[in-house]
């Protein structure tokens, strides 16, 4: 989840008022990176691998464009967003009535749209702003797409892995041809700014403390399997860090087993599958904790398939305790 006044926000006005400070260009053969999955990702504070549902609900209710364009430092075109006329008129009014609001700074009530520098995107200037309208001098959140501050709790974790690759690839004292490579594939996948990139090779070269491949290759898996499977452009990604690590299929099949019972858990299935827990402290679930659970499960927007999952996962782990 998300901190502060975004945090209010629903993954679809993020992405509205994203895609509509960032036009598709029409006409053209280039695209910017912004309006890539990850470049949304990245600025909407979500992991890359749920934007699809939020880019075909907007799809579905017609208010979203796609096509295929090259984007600058891909090898390949890459699919890229765009709003239809009547995504840009809601999007517009969204942030027409956001811009329109009252907030507090130095404690006095200022519009909003006042704060805002020339040319600054929206999604950045409501970053200094927290739940309760108070607006801050330093960002209360930073998406990895910023080169500094604070990420988000779903970009932390891949802070982590691309903190821990560079640590590997500093062994040696430098990074080589092949190396860049991989590390370059895992930024552009998790939409991470050159910027950031650099403070995090700099922090691994200073601390020279390079974990096992198999720790590297782990963390990936974990990111790969946040939504519980692994799509195409990971399973290719994957390879190319089994070659790069010598890791054989034998161990990446236990590496996958230990990821899987060990997942990257978003901040809102962390809280439900913490309150899961207590009611299963008992062995059972009662009909006001069934309650109490499915009205937690429409706040957090935990679907039933993820409730299934955690619920056998926790009760998987509790028959393995009694063995």
């Amino acid at each position: 989840m998300v901190d502060g006044y975004l945090g209010t926000m629903t993954t679809e006005e993020r992405t509205l008022l994203h895609l509509f400070d960032n036009p598709l260009p029409e006409g053209q053969w280039e695209a910017p990176f912004a309006v890539t999955q990850a470049g949304i990702s990245a600025a909407v504070h979500v992991q890359r691998k749920h934007v699809p549902r939020t880019l075909k609900r907007l799809e579905k209710s017609d208010e979203l464009t796609t096509g295929q364009r090259h984007v600058p430092g891909a090898k390949q075109r890459r699919r890229v967003y765009g709003l239809t006329p009547k995504g840009r008129i809601r999007a517009g009014d969204l942030r027409d009535r956001i811009l329109a609001e009252l907030v507090f700074k130095n404690g006095e009530k200022v519009a909003l749209n006042t704060l805002r520098k020339g040319g600054q995107m929206t999604l950045d200037l409501l970053s200094y702003l927290d739940e309760g309208l108070v607006f801050h001098e330093n960002r209360v959140i930073s998406p990895v797409s910023n080169p500094e501050g604070t990420a988000s709790l779903d970009a932390q974790a891949g802070e982590n892995l691309v903190r821990r690759m560079f640590a590997r690839a500093w062994e040696d004292g430098k990074i080589t041809k092949d190396e860049q490579q991989l590390i370059t594939e895992v930024v552009t996948f998790l939409g991470m700014h050159p910027e950031r990139v650099g403070r995090l090779s700099d922090e691994a070269r200073r601390a020279q403390n390079a974990p096992p491949p198999e720790d590297v290759y782990r963390d990936m898996l974990r990111q790969a399997l946040i939504d519980g499977e692994i799509v195409e452009d990971e399973i290719a990604l994957l390879a190319t860090m089994r070659k790069a690590f010598g890791i054989d299929m034998e161990t990446h099949e236990r590496l996958l087993e230990e990821a899987r019972a060990d997942p990257i858990l978003d901040e809102a299935t962390t809280t439900y599958r913490a309150t899961l827990i207590t009611a299963l402290e008992d062995g059972m679930i009662t009909p006001d904790e069934a309650a109490m659970l499915n009205t937690l499960r429409k706040n957090l927007g935990i679907s039933d398939s993820k409730h299934a999952s955690l619920l056998a996962e926790l009760l998987d782990r509790d028959e393995r305790k009694e063995e």
